[in-house]
């Protein structure tokens, strides 16, 4: 017997968030999750899903791939550095981040609990 496969494309998502500046197109395949993230000018952690997550900062440690823009990340601990397109980032629990210039940040990454309670 053959493997199956699966496949899917963020034009028609599983499941579609929206926030301020932002919007979150998740596919579920194979298991996982997969989002689609786009953050406008103006988007900041701390204002947009600190609200919506009730924590003082993302407790989500997490992979994300930067296809456009640059996000600047804070950790508690107070590191704080930019990630710009074509790089990978592993983000430890409690950090937050913003948008930086004008550009929108576009991401792929294991989105599942972005933006949930």
């Amino acid at each position: 017997m053959g493997a199956t496969h699966e496949q899917q494309d963020f034009d028609t998502p599983t499941e579609t968030r929206e926030s301020p500046h932002g919007r979150l197109d998740l596919v579920r395949i194979g298991g996982a999750e997969i989002g689609h993230l786009t953050r406008e000018p103006g988007w900041c952690w701390t204002t947009v899903v600190r609200p919506v997550a009730g924590t003082e900062w993302c407790e989500a440690p997490h992979f994300q791939y930067r296809v456009s823009g640059t996000l600047r990340v804070r950790t508690c601990d107070g590191i704080e550095f930019d990630a710009a397109p074509g790089q990978v980032t592993a983000l430890p629990a409690e950090h937050s981040a913003w948008v930086v210039g004008s550009e929108p940040v576009v991401d792929r990454w294991g989105a599942s609990r972005y933006a949930r309670r």
